[in-house]
């Protein structure tokens, strides 16, 4: 029975890697036609060395035929290979040149990679307001982790005219789609009320959701709501069930008011 196992894995490699050797071949020769999604997989192929021995060199004259026909991911990619050194010598204006060509094309994380080019002054003078658009653009595609860096900007007029209620708009579309920092400035806006009602239930609400994700700032928020009664019944257990997770987080402020209002007690 082993043996038969093992005949059938052989087997099943064998097959595969033929399988595998014929899709390069037929990528290879349409890309040499001068197909430019066949270039772009071949790119992919060779960079990532999921499928075949990773070929840096390879991979960049693939990606650079494809992007060199309109292809915005293929873009992408040459910029990102040109700004971390992949195979080349880092060259951050050839980035920003890549970068740029597909982010016009609404190529998001392009947009987002351009954008920190603009936030950085790298490859292109620094330049808030492009920060902001391009940001904004990736943003409006669905990235949440970007769509929180978007509020910041409201919220502290990086880029833009400062403006609490446009804050909270893109602190809540990424709080929605489940990012804890988004969530917690979500929360501590209702809790103060920035740019929307006060709203302390609302403020734990948010908090809790962050919490449970680990963020420690929002595990002792929670906490010191609970221990004021502050939007929740006043529960001293949970106060010092969050006011100590935090406090394991290595958030200092936790582990004062752990101490200071003795919450081992509890």
């Amino acid at each position: 029975m082993k043996n038969k196992i093992i005949i059938t894995s052989f087997l099943f490699l064998i097959s595969f890697t033929t399988a595998l050797s014929q899709n390069i071949d037929s990528l290879t020769n349409l890309a040499n036609k001068g197909d430019a999604v066949a270039q772009n997989k071949l790119g992919y192929i060779y960079f990532s060395g999921k499928s075949i021995q990773k070929d840096l060199n390879k991979a960049f004259y693939w990606y650079k035929k494809s992007a060199e026909q309109g292809d915005a991911e293929a873009q992408f990619y040459i910029g990102f290979i040109y700004q971390n050194g992949e195979g080349v010598l880092t060259d951050p204006t050839q980035a920003y040149y890549w970068y740029k060509k597909s982010a016009v094309q609404g190529y998001a994380m392009a947009q987002f990679d351009l954008g920190t080019m603009y936030f950085k002054g790298e490859g292109v003078l620094a330049d808030p307001t492009k920060t902001f658009y391009w940001y904004k653009e990736c943003a409006e595609q669905g990235y949440a982790a970007v769509q929180n860096i978007l509020g910041i900007m409201y919220l502290n007029g990086k880029g833009v005219l400062a403006d609490t209620t446009k804050a909270v708009y893109w602190f809540k579309k990424s709080a929605e789609q489940g990012d804890a920092a988004a969530q917690y400035t979500l929360g501590a806006m209702y809790l103060n009320g920035k740019g929307v009602l006060k709203d302390p239930a609302k403020a734990i609400y948010w908090y809790k959701k962050s919490a449970e994700q680990g963020d420690a700032k929002a595990q002792y928020s929670l906490g010191v709501l609970y221990f004021w009664g502050m939007g929740v019944q006043k529960n001293l257990k949970q106060a010092a069930y969050w006011i100590k997770m935090a406090y394991n987080n290595g958030y200092e402020e936790a582990e004062k008011f752990w101490k200071e209002h003795e919450l081992w007690k509890y």
